[in-house]
């Protein structure tokens, strides 16, 4: 019996390894689409037309059911640095994993 039970382990570690490698490379697909989006956002918050966008929205010059989250400093830096931190994080994981092969 003890060989059957490994069996089943070893199939749900499989089962769970797949799942998780899937998901993954379906998220990495989104972020690597998104890269450049990023990187424009991140460039538009410390330029001349963000800072006069946010002029007019602040002095009500913008339409009133203009969506202007791209206005809020908090939204765009939280993006980009989550996005720093997720690069880390990918750096640390892939220099772990070279150094244990």
């Amino acid at each position: 019996m003890e060989q059957i039970e490994r069996i089943k382990t070893m199939e749900e570690h499989l089962n769970k390894a797949e799942a998780a490698v899937k998901a993954l490379s379906d998220a990495l697909d989104l972020y690597t689409e998104a890269m450049e989006s990023i990187e424009t956002i991140d460039d538009y918050l410390v330029s001349d037309e963000w800072q006069q966008d946010f002029d007019d929205s602040e002095a009500g010059r913008l339409p009133k059911d203009l969506k202007c989250g791209v206005l809020s400093e908090d939204g765009i830096w939280n993006v980009v640095d989550t996005s720093r931190e997720l690069n880390c994080q990918m750096l640390e994981i892939v220099s772990t994993m070279l150094r244990n092969s």
